[in-house]
């Protein structure tokens, strides 16, 4: 038999050890971990979504600070919180050992989860923007269906694969890499 050497941690590469280091916290602290990661995440999509913007008209606009907290602030106390507890409520009431739990997660998902998740995002964004009602309501008529629509396109292929195949530690931070996107999404079309 071949002898199995370990390799000391400060050999292992920087991306090694970043993965090591947000699993641990990831088991020590999961929702922290995942909310933190969440407000990290969302704010990027928020700057992606600034910086495409940007470039698409052609200007020098400064990134708007404010619209990045608000997004990190959406991220890290909803969005983290919020789908972790989704997840695990998911798996409590859909277990993997039901014979259609892969439809059903997914109807779950796509027809309760999202819609009142996207209305959450419009009315938590409203307040942190400090509007009134009839921002809202604007904001509502004129763009929340046409979001859920595009929620629906979007998500479902990658919300079928995270909630049937990703293990359910990892499945915020599988929607958070596609969130990145998505907010930056979000971000224009609430204009």
């Amino acid at each position: 038999t071949m002898p199995v050497k370990s390799v000391p941690v400060e050999h292992t590469s920087a991306h090694l050890r970043l993965l090591q280091q947000y699993l641990f916290l990831l088991r020590k602290y999961p929702i922290l971990t995942k909310s933190v990661t969440s407000g990290i995440l969302t704010a990027l999509g928020n700057l992606l979504s600034q910086s495409l913007e940007a470039r698409k008209k052609a200007s020098n606009d400064a990134i708007c600070g404010p619209a990045v907290a608000r997004y990190a602030a959406y991220g890290l106390f909803i969005t983290g919180p919020v789908s972790h507890c989704f997840y695990q409520l998911m798996e409590a009431l859909i277990p993997a050992t039901d014979p259609h739990c892969i439809i059903k997660r997914l109807l779950l998902d796509r027809l309760f989860f999202a819609p009142g998740f996207l209305l959450i995002f419009y009315l938590v964004m409203n307040v942190l923007e400090l509007k009134g009602w009839k921002e809202l309501e604007a904001k509502l008529k004129g763009s929340f269906w046409t979001a859920l629509k595009m929620n629906w396109k979007v998500w479902t292929p990658f919300q079928f694969v995270n909630i049937n195949f990703v293990p359910v530690q990892f499945r915020v931070l599988f929607a958070n890499v596609v969130a990145l996107f998505w907010y930056a999404y979000l971000a224009s079309v609430r204009k």
